[in-house]
């Protein structure tokens, strides 16, 4: 039986595509597991290693089975992840729903339930599951579907990461098809313009998301400064700290799952902070994974604007973003949260960045944003 707990809430964890893409190895994935411990991300509740596309050999074998490249893991998949599972955490890998995977490897298509089976024979915990190479007359709802099935009944719990990149109107089956978050976007790029656009594009999409369904944004860029393989990825150059905290907080916002891409293992004191914060972390890690509402700054709507996310706990998550290249303000009218002036209350602010309980407001609450930055808050109400 499937543990009713499993993808609840969104999952955290480091994959190694973002900066190593096809270079990734036995040695890697263990030192990136021992630094997830050492830096206390573990602690922090980051809990997933996944090992992403080039970890097979070209071609299956004689049976059909997929085989580790014996280069990069001569002692085979089944050895890391035991490595990776006496560290406490939980190990991950990729396959694609086409013939072959993006880098050209073999793909999962017509070998669903074998390869599910090899997966959990390893001991497997999460899939992340793209979409090249998906045959023409091949439906993607279907082949979605397969391969959850077959992951429900390998005979280990395996959380479902659908990677179709919001293709196939995905929104409009993702929930039933048993996945437990889903790539709704296409691929990050280290790069402002890129967080820019992802974020913006999912506005209209926090409906679609909930508990073990997560609409996921793609993988997090946060520390990365421009060090990917990938010139795809990493050739703009990279952000500046305060961009990748934004970065940070709109996920967190919006319920993604918080997949870290640097290397981990020499991760700078700031990006560790950031992805540390236990504050914003738990805004993330709600129980009940409410999608935020909008609401834009009334004179630069284009720009400003907040995401207000009801918690379990009663109170509010408050992001306010300023996506613009001045500084700008973010006026908070409570009216607009459902607190009106005749209920004769107001919001404490404490500030999950700062860490400084602001003070209780009444009416409504302003802040000044210098460009691409943020301020994220848990507002509780009070009475005067």
């Amino acid at each position: 039986m499937q543990d009713k707990f499993l993808g609840m809430t969104p999952p955290l964890g480091w994959n190694s595509w973002n900066t190593f893409t096809w270079n990734i190895n036995d040695q890697l994935i263990r030192e990136s597991a021992d630094a997830m411990v050492e830096s206390g991300l573990k602690d922090a509740g980051y809990e997933y290693v996944v090992i992403d596309d080039c970890w097979s050999l070209k071609q299956r074998d004689e049976k059909g089975y997929l085989v580790p490249d014996p280069e990069k893991f001569p002692q085979g998949m089944k050895a890391v992840a035991d490595y990776v599972h006496s560290k406490g955490l939980k190990f991950g890998m990729y396959s694609c729903c086409g013939t072959h995977t993006c880098a050209g490897y073999p793909g999962s298509f017509e070998h669903e339930f074998q390869d599910a089976e090899t997966f959990a024979s390893w001991g497997v915990d999460y899939l992340k599951y793209d979409n090249c190479y998906k045959p023409l007359h091949a439906d993607g709802e279907i082949l979605y579907k397969r391969m959850s099935l077959a992951l429900r009944n390998c005979g280990r719990d395996i959380l479902f990461s659908a990677c179709n990149w919001g293709s196939d109107n995905v929104h409009q089956w993702i929930q039933g098809s048993g996945a437990q978050l889903f790539r709704s976007t296409g691929d990050i790029q280290d790069s402002w313009q890129s967080i820019k656009e992802l974020a913006l594009s999912q506005l209209d999409k926090t409906p679609f998301s909930g508990p073990y369904c997560h609409n996921d944004i793609d993988m997090l860029v946060v520390g990365m400064h421009g060090g990917s393989n990938s010139e795809y990825i990493g050739a703009i150059g990279g952000c500046t700290d305060v961009e990748y905290r934004t970065h940070f907080s709109l996920w967190a916002m919006m319920n993604s799952p918080l997949m870290i891409g640097c290397d981990i293992r020499s991760m700078s004191g700031y990006t560790k902070e950031t992805l540390t914060n236990a504050d914003v972390l738990a805004i993330n890690q709600d129980m009940e994974c409410r999608g935020p509402y909008c609401i834009r700054q009334w004179n630069n709507p284009e720009n400003v604007l907040s995401l207000v996310k009801p918690m379990s706990d009663g109170s509010l998550a408050i992001g306010m973003f300023n996506f613009g290249d001045v500084k700008s303000e973010m006026s908070l009218q409570f009216w607009d949260l459902g607190l009106p002036v005749s209920a004769g209350g107001g919001l404490e602010m404490y500030n999950c960045w700062t860490h400084v309980n602001e003070g209780p407001f009444f009416e409504r609450y302003v802040n000044v944003l210098e460009p691409h930055d943020c301020a994220v808050y848990r507002a509780k109400l009070v009475r005067k």
